[in-house]
């Protein structure tokens, strides 16, 4: 249990830490009209590789299951960890090329995925 003068020197802490986190780029970058070179190249990298990074994280079982079943790709227990991850990917990319919007691709996607799930490929 923390004593009271803990307590508040660890809300100190973590209000200037999030105070600095808020204010330091303001401070760092805000020296004219323009971002910086960097900082508007990382805005254009970024979202497409942590995009990435997440369907590699989210895939990553259903491809080994798949890899592990190749001979029984049709059966219904492999089918039902696959498909419904498949689909949804497929209608994040419809939704992105569609609409380019970042959030109602990922949401449109995580809410089929979510309704196969649940309620189509019952295990």
């Amino acid at each position: 249990m923390l004593t009271t003068t803990q307590a508040i020197a660890a809300i100190a802490v973590m209000a200037v830490v999030t105070f600095l986190t808020r204010a330091l780029p303001f401070l760092l970058f805000d020296h004219g009209d323009h971002p910086p070179k960097l900082v508007l190249y990382l805005g254009r990298v970024l979202p497409p590789a942590v995009i990435a990074m997440l369907i590699i994280y989210c895939l990553k079982s259903n491809i080994l299951a798949v890899e592990a079943n190749l001979t029984s790709l049709l059966d219904p227990a492999v089918l039902s960890q696959w498909l419904p991850a498949l689909l949804a990917v497929a209608v994040v990319v419809i939704l992105h090329i569609w609409k380019h919007n970042n959030l109602l691709s990922i949401f449109g996607g995580t809410i089929l995925y979510m309704f196969l799930v649940q309620a189509v490929f019952v295990s």
